[in-house]
Order: C-alpha cells, then sequence, then structure tokens
C-alpha cells in the first residue's frame, strides 16, 4: 500500500485492510524478490535448511532482484558484494548481519572501467555489453574506473577460517565466466551455484554453455533453470 494512503487512513481501517489480506490472500502467496523468480527454486532446494551461509556476487540491492533476500529473511547470512559505488550503504542498513564489501571480481587485481547506468541493474564491466542496452529508455550516466580482485581473495579475507558456503550466486553481467574461474575451489565449493548464463534458454543451451562445461569440471551439474538463470548443484563423490 502506498505510504500516502496509510498516513491518510485512520488505524482501525488499516487494521481491518491488513486482516483481510492476511486471511484472504497472503496466506496462498510467497513473495519473490528475484528477477525471475530464482529465490522461489532456492526455496524448494533448500527448504531443509533453516540456516545456511550465502556468497552473492553482483548482489545490486538488498532487496530488489535479490535472490537471497528471502534466505536472510529466513534467519540466513552471507557475503555481499557489488562493484557499484555507494551500493553497501544500504545493504549495511537493511541486511546487517551479513558481511557486506563493496568491490568488483574478475580473473585478476586490476582496474576496470564500470558503466554505470540509470538503472543500476544494467551496471557492467563490460564495455560491448554496455553499448548493446543503450537505448531510449536505458542509458550511460557515469563510467568509474574500479579496483577488481579475484574471488578466491575476497573470499580469503571476508570469510572465517572453515566455513561452509551453501549457495553462491553470480551476476556479474557479462564477466560471469570470469568470476568463477576465479575462485580457489578446492577451499570453497558451495552445494549450490546460481549464474546467469546468456544465451541459455532451454535445457540443452544450459547444458553446452561455457559455464556449465567449468563447472562440470568441478563436479556440478544443471539441476534447475529460469530464463536465463541456471542452477547448478553440486554432484556428491
Amino acid at each position: 500500500m502506498k505510504v500516502w494512503l496509510k498516513a491518510m487512513l485512520p488505524k482501525p481501517v488499516l487494521q481491518y485492510i491488513r486482516q483481510i489480506r492476511e486471511r484472504w490472500f497472503d496466506i496462498y502467496a510467497k513473495r519473490s524478490y528475484s528477477q525471475e523468480g530464482e529465490d522461489m527454486l532456492l526455496d524448494r532446494f533448500l527448504e531443509d535448511r533453516s540456516v545456511g551461509f550465502y556468497v552473492d556476487v553482483g548482489a545490486h540491492h538488498p532487496k530488489r532482484f535479490s535472490n537471497t533476500y528471502r534466505l536472510y529473511c529466513r534467519g540466513w547470512r552471507g557475503l555481499n558484494i557489488d562493484a557499484n559505488p555507494g551500493s553497501m550503504t544500504l545493504f549495511q542498513k537493511l541486511r546487517p548481519r551479513d558481511i557486506n564489501v563493496e568491490a568488483g571480481v574478475s580473473s585478476t587485481t586490476q582496474e576496470l572501467t564500470y558503466y554505470v547506468f540509470n538503472d543500476p541493474a544494467l551496471n557492467t564491466f563490460s564495455e560491448a555489453l554496455a553499448k548493446e542496452r543503450e537505448n531510449g529508455a536505458y542509458s550511460i550516466v557515469n563510467e568509474v574506473r574500479v579496483r577488481t580482485e579475484p574471488l578466491r581473495q575476497l573470499l580469503d579475507a571476508h570469510l572465517a577460517a572453515g566455513i561452509k558456503i551453501d549457495l553462491m550466486t553470480i551476476d556479474a553481467e557479462g564477466l560471469d565466466y570470469d568470476v568463477l574461474q576465479s575462485n580457489d575451489w578446492a577451499r570453497y565449493s558451495p552445494d549450490f551455484i546460481l549464474v546467469e548464463c546468456i544465451g541459455a534458454e532451454t535445457l540443452e543451451q544450459a547444458n553446452s554453455h561455457p559455464v556449465a562445461e567449468f563447472l562440470r569440471n568441478h563436479r556440478y551439474a544443471v539441476v534447475a533453470k529460469t530464463k536465463t538463470t541456471v542452477l547448478f548443484g553440486l554432484v556428491q563423490a
């Protein structure tokens, strides 16, 4: 309900509306925060884990398009990483249990140009992808130099020794493969990995995608997908 409408209505009316909503509507509904319902998939695969730990690379926003906010609300915690300057201010406010790190991730330690859009969900280090996304509705509003580090170095710096990662979600807007390559798979092998696989709209395409081929070498298999995001599960030896 809009904030201005809440301010206008008397409290008894608001309470009555809330009761009606909870009795007749919310009982059948689940709120999804992900862009393509990825958090609904995760609910099913992780339903037996009341607590756990996630790593969210390209976290973007604590709620909007978040694959991990539902898990946070269930009592999980994790590490959120995003390159957008100032992005972690809101994470610190809304996700205080989490470890919130403003950083870019790439295969080596370097400085890259970060293309900032009028919709931060489109921000990317990929010049080609940035140019492709520019149209009447979306435009680049700034270009900044951002330091990037391999994922393994960020995990070494911010995770306690021996911590178990239940879920890793990666949405690096064109650098997803680089992010995967930059991990230390001997030390950090999550049970599940969500990765955006651009161009993989069918299960056949998902299984032949370079990301799937890479992860197969680290004992992962495709277990589910949405339109552009693929969920991989660790195959137990």
